[in-house]
């Protein structure tokens, strides 16, 4: 698949109807590898894992994502997400897979090489640490790509830029009180990865009542959420 960019693309009023169409039908190639199987609305898929970690967590934080994306670019979302594990039949009709928890994840050497597999053909990984998980993925990204490491992106990496123009990650929760730090793994040039460490995106993305947070940290979680899905649909 080749890559596929608009000119112009930040701070993407003025452009969302124009990706709306373009994102869908070009970026893919043939209409069914990024839309539900039954109609055409982009949907994110979330990573089903061994280990003892809570996989699950978060359950309101990707239906908001999904509507808050819908509305902010004017690409037609499913209303929830789809839980797939690495032996899933179906894993290569979503480009875009989300992984979060507060404990360990456990991949054995098949489900090592199908993710690597994935990734390498065209698939995208976000990875959001919900406090607990950071050593466990680590260790689990050292076993994946034993020639790659996980590197800290700079402010002005793309993916702060692709709809909204952020500063770089937002911190979110204070947690153990560390800089919320974006990390990518890249492969041919490629970031194949994403890894947002000490912020905690997909507690601001849930409902207001949940956590108690401030309008302002939930707005800062959404675009950076925005901005990562839309980086994922447009660097294939």
């Amino acid at each position: 698949m080749a890559g596929f960019r608009i000119p112009g693309c930040r701070a993407g009023r003025r452009w969302a109807a124009l990706a709306a169409t373009c994102v869908l039908w070009t970026l893919w190639g043939a209409p069914a590898a990024a839309r539900d199987v039954d109609d055409s609305r982009l949907r994110i898929a979330r990573l089903h894992y061994e280990g003892g970690g809570d996989w699950y967590c978060d359950p309101s934080s990707l239906p908001n994502w999904l509507t808050q994306f819908e509305i902010r670019t004017g690409i037609p979302t499913a209303e929830s997400e789809i839980v797939v594990s690495l032996d899933s039949e179906n894993l290569y009709q979503y480009p875009f897979l989300y992984l979060s928890g507060h404990g360990r994840i456990a991949l054995d050497d098949l489900e090592l090489k199908a993710l690597a597999e994935y990734l390498d053909a065209g698939g995208f990984l976000y990875a959001d640490d919900n406090y607990g998980m950071d050593a466990s993925f680590r260790e689990m990204v050292g076993n994946l790509f034993p020639r790659e490491e996980l590197e800290p992106l700079s402010s002005d990496h793309g993916i702060y830029h692709s709809f909204y123009d952020l500063d770089g990650l937002p911190k979110i929760h204070q947690h153990d009180g560390e800089p919320a730090q974006g990390f990518g793994v890249f492969r041919e040039g490629r970031l194949v990865l994403f890894y947002s460490f000490s912020s905690d995106i997909g507690d601001g993305l849930e409902d207001a009542e949940v956590h108690g947070d401030p309008p302002a940290a939930r707005e800062a979680a959404t675009r950076m959420a925005v901005n990562i899905l839309m980086y994922a649909l447009t660097h294939p």
